[in-house]
Formats: structure tokens, C-alpha cells, sequence
């Protein structure tokens, strides 16, 4: 027969110490690890349709939950974090258009040949670059005595817009989006501000481009 003291100690071990026993007054002992093991929330729980633990269902059960409780909290998590992603790349668009904005702010662009009157018939249009390398504008000349330039990025995601000179508008192919051509200004589609006017000045039958005038409204 096992020696009591050792009994005794066996037996202690699998109790927890905060529970009061017949002959566990003041004793300290030791709850069996499983009794701390992390509860799982109600949102967790689902329940295979074969009725075997969880456990023991194939991986391709647990990634694929087959009931409402585990369906949801799953859809509802990545919701979250693709609201969280949109919100900081929202953020950060923003933070770049103000910080072009004051770039542009700190002083005036140089100005910029862009072509000979005479290389631009009525109708016509050219693209070229200003105020920067990377900054994408349009020239139109929609009747012999008017020119018109602007930015050619869509005031909605930055598209290229396009002359339509025979409907007399700009026109973005990505969202349908529609500016003024003598204005610039936006008339339809996603847009909610005018397309960048670039200052234009003829000298000596050359087109030159002099500032830009980035406009809200």
C-alpha cells in the first residue's frame, strides 16, 4: 500500500488552492494546467455537422467555417481592417496633395516654352509636363483665337482626361467624369473640383506657360 504521506501529496496536487476541501484547510496546492486554459468566446464556437469535436475535423473545417457564429466574426474582423486600410490610405493621399500644395506654394514656377503657335491647328491638342517633369498637362485650341491649358490629372483618382473638342469637354475614361474645355471646370461624374488651369502667355508666335492656378471650386 502506497505510503500516505505520498498519497496525500498526490492528491493535493490536483486541487486548487482557492478550493476549500475536507482536509485542505490552509494547504496550498496546484490546479491542473487544463483548468487555465483560454476560454473561448462565443464567436469562436461553431459546431461541425458531424458532430465530432473540433479537434479532431480536418483543417480545411476550421479555415472554411460552415456556421453563422464563426462566419460572422471572421467577416466582421476583416471589415474592420479593410476599413482601417482605406481610412490610412485616405489619410495619406490627402497628406500628399497638401504637401504638393505647399511645395507649389513656396514659389512661382519658372516659366516654360511649350510649342510655336503655328504647330497647334485648330482642334488640336498636345500634351507636355509643368510645372514639374512628372506633372502631366494638356494644351487645347479650340477655336483660332482661344488657348486653353490644364492638368490632365482627373480631380477624382488622378486618370488621364481627354479632349473631346467637338463636345466641347475634357472627359475622364475611367469613371466618366466630365470637365468644361473653356473652363475647366467639372460638370459630371465623380469629380468635385476643376481641373488645374495652367496661365498661359503667346510671345512672338510662341506658347508659353507661366503658372499654375490650383482651384477648389
Amino acid at each position: 500500500m502506497p505510503d500516505d504521506s505520498q498519497r496525500r501529496f498526490e492528491e493535493d496536487l490536483r486541487l486548487d488552492r482557492s478550493v476549500s476541501t475536507p482536509g485542505r484547510e490552509g494547504l496550498a496546492g496546484t490546479a491542473p494546467a487544463e483548468m487555465y486554459g483560454r476560454a473561448r468566446s462565443t464567436e469562436e464556437v461553431t459546431q461541425p455537422p458531424d458532430g465530432r469535436p473540433w479537434d479532431v475535423q480536418p483543417q480545411w473545417r476550421k479555415d472554411f467555417p460552415i456556421d453563422w457564429p464563426q462566419d460572422q466574426f471572421v467577416a466582421r474582423r476583416d471589415f474592420a481592417k479593410f476599413l482601417v486600410l482605406t481610412s490610412a490610405s485616405f489619410a495619406a493621399g490627402q497628406a500628399w496633395i497638401a504637401v504638393k500644395k505647399l511645395a507649389r506654394g513656396s514659389g512661382s514656377p519658372p516659366r516654360m516654352r511649350i510649342a510655336l503657335l503655328a504647330e497647334v491647328p485648330v482642334g488640336a491638342s498636345l500634351q507636355f509636363s509643368y510645372p514639374e517633369e512628372h506633372d502631366r498637362c494638356i494644351l487645347v485650341r479650340p477655336r483660332e483665337d482661344q488657348l486653353v491649358a490644364y492638368s490632365q490629372e482627373c480631380t477624382h483618382l488622378s486618370c488621364a482626361v481627354v479632349p473631346e473638342v467637338e463636345k466641347g469637354v475634357f472627359r475622364c475614361p475611367c469613371h466618366e467624369g466630365f470637365f468644361e474645355l473653356s473652363t475647366g471646370r467639372n460638370i459630371a461624374g465623380p469629380p468635385t473640383r476643376p481641373l488645374a488651369r495652367v496661365a498661359l502667355s503667346v510671345e512672338h508666335g510662341e506658347i508659353w506657360a507661366t503658372s499654375v492656378d490650383e482651384r477648389t471650386v
